[in-house]
């Protein structure tokens, strides 16, 4: 029995042995992930705008200050402020009363002139008469045409005087000069103006349709835009705060002759068109002057990353694999980044996915327009939507501080090394 037992034991060992080496064996080793799609344009050279940008200021095309050309107590306000007016609009009303006793007045002063002058020219005539029978000196003839000539003179000064009291009268009302977008009302109801006074200015029109916009540029802008006239009739495009391009158009209506020796700068003045009232006198915006064309590369502006040594693209290398390819980056091109140096016609640029993108990693290439398998939008956003689409509409804009909007991606690309 002892024996039979040590058997047992051993035999139990031993599968526990057995067991045991089983649980210590090695997993099999896990299938390695397929290839990240990507979407991969081939950049070719295209036709962009040579831009001249700078800071201007918007004014209104036409500004008027409405002023009393009368002293008075102003009765009425008759317009709602900051609302667009018509030329010949009601505004103000001053009081009227004095201003109709003095037309009064002159009216009765008048009457007596002309009643005046009628005596005159009877006297006159009656004495010429008698003169030319020998009845009376000559001189008595003399004194009466001399006094006829005085009447007439007075009567002249009775009419002007009667024209400014009419002309007084109907400056009470006071009506807008030209079209435009009124101001707030300087003076309240009740309020004493006095003419040719500070009390004077009521409120102000401006027209912002067209609206004018004034910048200066360099002495080696200039020199850019073409023509002799200084770029006179060159185009102008406005960005405005939030990004967006103005849609009214504009052209450079004035350039100045001479440089200001203080800034060694040019002054211009553009015109643009301003119908909806998106833009107000006084807002500062960009402005881009359109120089000239050329020819340039553009990638869209997701495809662009910032980097530890600048901005750069990933591109399609042998083998499929993703290479990083430091670029110089322009102006933006409506969604497009104007590329300077680092790309040359037929590089092959990937466009979207770029946060799984790994020096040397192989990817699966894809045509523009087709929708990657898994590939989830990038924190850069917007990357797969119009990515294909290199050729955006000429609207130029200059690329914000910190890098492109791909800049999450190009971290993602410097923490891989």
């Amino acid at each position: 029995m002892p024996l039979s037992r040590l058997t047992a034991f051993a035999a139990a060992a031993s599968a526990l042995l057995v067991l045991s080496g089983c649980q210590r064996a090695e997993p099999p080793a896990a299938p390695a992930p397929p290839p990240p799609p990507v979407t991969v344009i081939e950049v070719a050279p295209r036709e962009v705008p040579v831009l001249v940008e700078v800071v201007g200021r918007t004014e209104g095309s036409k500004e008027v200050e409405v002023r009393a050309r009368v002293s008075g107590v102003l009765e009425r306000t008759l317009y709602a402020e900051g609302t667009p007016v018509r030329a010949g609009t009601p505004l103000f009303q001053i009081d009227r009363a004095p201003f109709e006793i003095a037309l009064a007045q002159a009216r009765a002063a008048l009457a007596q002139e002309r009643s005046r002058n009628e005596q005159a020219q009877r006297e006159a005539q009656r004495l010429a008469d008698l003169a030319a029978r020998r009845a009376i000196s000559q001189r008595e003839a003399d004194d009466a045409a001399s006094a006829l000539k005085t009447s007439n003179a007075a009567l002249q000064a009775a009419e002007a005087r009667q024209r400014e009291a009419e002309l007084n009268l109907s400056y009470t009302a006071i009506h807008a000069p030209i079209a435009g977008i009124s101001g707030r009302a300087l003076r309240s109801q009740g309020a004493l103006v006095t003419a040719g006074s500070e009390s004077s200015l009521l409120t102000t029109i401006a027209q912002t349709h067209p609206l004018w916009v004034r910048f200066a540029v360099s002495e080696a802008e200039r020199q850019q835009l073409r023509g002799s006239d200084g770029g006179r009739g060159n185009e102008v495009r406005l960005l405005l705060p939030d990004g967006r391009t103005h849609a009214g158009a504009g052209r450079v209506n004035f350039a100045a002759s001479t440089v200001d020796t203080r800034l060694g700068t040019v002054q211009l003045r553009a015109e643009v068109a301003n119908p909806d009232l998106a833009l107000l006198p006084g807002q500062f915006v960009r402005v881009q002057v359109v120089a000239g064309r050329r020819q340039a590369m553009t990638v869209p502006q997701s495809a662009v990353a910032q980097g530890d040594q600048g901005r750069f693209v990933w591109t399609l290398g042998a083998e499929n694999k993703a290479v990083p390819r430091p670029v110089e980056a322009g102006a933006w091109l409506g969604r497009d980044w104007i590329i300077e140096k680092g790309l040359a016609a037929g590089d092959r640029v990937i466009v979207d996915n770029l946060l799984r993108l790994r020096p040397g990693v192989v990817v699966q290439p894809q045509a523009p327009g087709a929708a990657p398998a898994g590939a989830g939008p990038t924190k850069g956003g917007g990357q797969d939507k119009g990515a294909d689409k290199a050729g955006a509409p000429d609207k130029a804009g200059p690329p914000a501080k910190g890098g492109a909007p791909g800049g999450d991606a190009g971290s993602a690309a410097r923490k891989a090394g």
